[in-house]
């Protein structure tokens, strides 16, 4: 059964949504707007003289060549800084797959963002942080000890992911809530989707194994912004901000969050 959201005008998408929209003009302005919010948010805390804790994405992850750019050109500190990724691929066995795979997020993460940054202004490596597989307690144990995290980015998957928080349809929401970072297999409509972007539509040399950061530590985040710019997150969009609260779509969870935001290109809060 289609629900009429699913037919919701850019107006009707504006009207009462349960996660609050930002709606701009292309994709550039909404990576553009979270690194902005990224700087600035370390910024206000390095006056404070106060930790930034950050939980980040590798998808989206046009946010970085700009934040890079800006932190550079005004030579802002992160050593203060903590950048938790969401997660990682694994192999077959289960461990992280190689840095030096196209598909890896630490890769990536080293290459294009703090192999970037100036040397004298980046962060240790022991602040930048990916979920392991060996250790799936530590980050739990690490935000807690950091004081919280500041903001949560990432994206919505098609199934209605965050991270690589997968849809379990058996779990009540409150029970959805309670999961905290792990190894899980990952749904064939995720290595699916990921596929066409990444391996040219080669699902079949998809990992089949991720771990993840879980929907508690993002939820516990003081604040969570979701960027969405493709041409399916317009359905997502409209299920995310107008969907039943359930663990079958984990983004409607974020519907009861004191401090969340998806920021959506024009392209996305329209139909045609």
């Amino acid at each position: 059964m289609q629900e009429n959201y699913f037919n919701y005008t850019k107006e009707e998408l504006q009207s009462s949504p349960k996660i609050p929209l930002v709606i701009l003009p292309e994709n550039k302005d909404v990576f553009a707007a979270m690194a902005q919010e990224m700087v600035d948010e370390i910024v206000k805390n390095n006056e404070l003289g106060k930790r930034t804790v950050f939980i980040c994405p590798v998808g989206p992850v046009g946010q970085y060549p700009i934040f890079v750019d800006r932190v550079n050109s005004r030579n802002i500190s992160l050593k203060n800084v903590y950048f938790i990724n969401m997660d990682e691929y694994l192999d077959d066995q289960k461990q992280w797959i190689d840095k030096d795979n196209k598909l890896s997020f630490r890769g990536f993460m080293d290459r294009e963002v703090y192999g970037r940054i100036k040397p004298e202004i980046v962060m240790p490596e022991s602040q930048r942080i990916f979920p392991d597989p060996e250790d799936t307690k530590r980050i739990p144990k690490l935000i807690k000890e950091l004081g919280g995290v500041d903001i949560a980015f990432g994206g919505i998957g098609i199934n209605g992911h965050l991270a690589f928080n997968e849809p379990q349809d058996e779990l009540s929401p409150e029970e959805f809530l309670k999961l905290q970072t792990r190894v899980l297999e990952i749904s064939k409509e995720t290595r699916a989707v990921n596929s066409i972007g990444d391996l040219n539509g080669a699902v079949d040399a998809m990992p089949h194994y991720c771990v993840t950061v879980g929907i508690n530590e993002i939820y516990s985040a003081q604040k969570i912004r979701l960027a969405c710019f493709r041409d399916w997150h317009r359905a997502v969009v409209r299920k995310a901000c107008y969907g039943e609260v359930s663990a079958h779509f984990p983004v409607t969870l974020i519907q009861n969050h004191p401090d969340a935001k998806i920021s959506i290109t024009d392209f996305v809060a329209n139909l045609t």
